[in-house]
């Protein structure tokens, strides 16, 4: 994820407790039918982004095993990294988004997954398996996604908006919001160039970070959650955005469109994975395979509004049409292949990313 994981907190409850009375009965196949009476004593500690899970799945989990789940939450991946490493908290399962996860692949923080226990993983769409940080599907299990991309109003805006080009535009000077990521932030500019995402080329990097100086002089400000308020009230008429600020944001004004340009962008994916250090290790694999359960999965998905990989919940027909018909909730076939995942780059360019993007804010 994101940073905005309380999209449509509260939009979709009332009918998301209408939802469960429907739900469950399809896939008896894959509930949980008999339970260790060592696991069912467990419990479980769960670190997931905040307003990120629907409250009523915690509560189908601790009624039908008996597990407790002990529920926390953080504001970054690195402030979950930190807390992992750092302080000696021990979680079961945790959401962190794909390049942390390929960090701590790397740092070895991550138990190998027994997919024995996790049936479920068979409901995942083949977009979200094999991606670049966990090439093997060996230690994560896809939970939400979304793309990188330009929210902009269409009563403001008179010019086609197909390239990320359109943010160095000196007709919206002072009227283009940017994204406070140094990671989103010089992806964009590093796509124009023709580069990686992911690019360890130092000139590549240095190039991107001279487009960005570039373009600050026209740049309102570098923001983060608050870029959705801006935009729902005409503050500016161009922004990089998150998908899922992106549909919260239309939903709340009508003349906003949200596009991925056509040099590419950033797709993103939050996944479930067990830290190393978890001493619950059959229990918390017995989570991930009931948050894959496509009941489940589509309680999450409709009231977070972020998308699902899980294409089972989707192809029964559990998911929301009003997501479903949102051109921002999915990406065609042409859009996925001009996506790429970020993944960690190590000590050394993640410092050189740092050092770029601060001489940017600083310019």
């Amino acid at each position: 994820m994101k940073s905005l994981r309380n999209f449509a907190l509260g939009l979709f409850f009332a009918s998301s407790a209408i939802f469960l009375s429907g739900c469950g009965e399809n896939n008896s196949e894959a509930n949980i039918t008999s339970i260790d009476t060592a696991v069912t004593s467990t419990t479980l500690n769960v670190f997931n982004w905040g307003n990120y899970i629907n409250p009523i799945v915690l509560e189908m989990f601790e009624e039908e095993t008996g597990i407790r789940i002990n529920y926390s939450t953080f504001d970054s991946n690195e402030t979950m990294y930190t807390r992992i490493v750092h302080t000696g908290a021990e979680y079961d399962v945790i959401f962190p988004s794909d390049y942390m996860i390929y960090r701590m692949i790397q740092e070895d923080l991550l138990q190998t997954l027994n997919f024995d226990n996790i049936p479920n993983f068979a409901n995942i769409s083949d977009r979200f398996i094999g991606l670049e940080f966990d090439p093997d599907n060996l230690y994560s299990v896809p939970y939400m996604w979304g793309t990188l991309g330009i929210l902009y109003n269409t009563t403001m805006v008179d010019t086609p908006v197909y390239s990320w080009e359109i943010l160095w535009n000196e007709d919206y000077a002072g009227q283009i919001f940017m994204y406070a990521s140094e990671r989103d932030s010089m992806a964009v500019a590093l796509a124009i160039l023709g580069y990686s995402l992911n690019s360890t080329n130092e000139a590549e990097i240095m190039a991107a970070r001279d487009l960005l100086i570039e373009q600050k002089p026209l740049v309102i400000a570098y923001v983060t959650d608050q870029v959705k308020d801006f935009m729902i009230g005409g503050e500016g008429a161009l922004a990089l955005v998150y998908s899922g600020d992106a549909l919260f944001s239309i939903q709340q004004n009508p003349d906003l469109r949200y596009v991925i340009p056509i040099e590419g962008s950033n797709i993103w994916v939050d996944a479930m994975v067990v830290p190393r250090t978890s001493t619950n290790v059959e229990a918390a694999e017995m989570f991930i395979n009931f948050m894959l359960r496509p009941d489940v999965s589509a309680l999450n998905t409709n009231l977070i509004g972020f998308s699902t990989p899980n294409i089972a919940a989707i192809e029964l027909g559990l998911i929301y049409e009003e997501l479903l018909n949102s051109p921002v909730f999915d990406v065609t076939d042409d859009e996925y292949a001009r996506l790429e995942v970020f993944i960690d780059l190590g000590d050394h360019y993640r410092d050189l990313f740092t050092q770029a993007f601060t001489t940017v804010l600083a310019s």
